[in-house]
């Protein structure tokens, strides 16, 4: 009676411990990728905020040159109103009038 017993126990312990073992080694595994990958984050980190920091300081400087643009454009005299009075056609003393 003891022989079907003790195989019996035997086999439900090697299926509780392959469950647990290969949930144990799923487990490091993942822990072991955690730690790969957060090692690697500050490196992402740092080139992502150079790149964000980049791409800002090209977005402004575009910006204040168009601010600057409108400006100059806004403050600058018109053109028309500078030159002043523009004078008409008149007739040349070579020509006659009346013909």
């Amino acid at each position: 009676m003891e022989g079907p017993l003790i195989a019996v126990l035997l086999l439900v312990g090697l299926l509780i411990g392959s469950g647990v073992g290969s949930a144990y080694a799923r487990a490091r595994r993942g822990w072991a990728d955690y730690q790969t990958v957060k090692k690697t984050v500050p490196t992402a980190r740092k080139t992502a905020w150079l790149l964000i920091r980049g791409v800002t300081t090209k977005v402004g400087v575009v910006a204040l040159l168009l601010i600057g643009a409108v400006a100059y454009a806004a403050v600058a005299p018109d053109d028309d109103e500078a030159a002043g009075p523009v004078p008409g056609p008149s007739a040349t003393s070579s020509e006659r009038p009346g013909r």
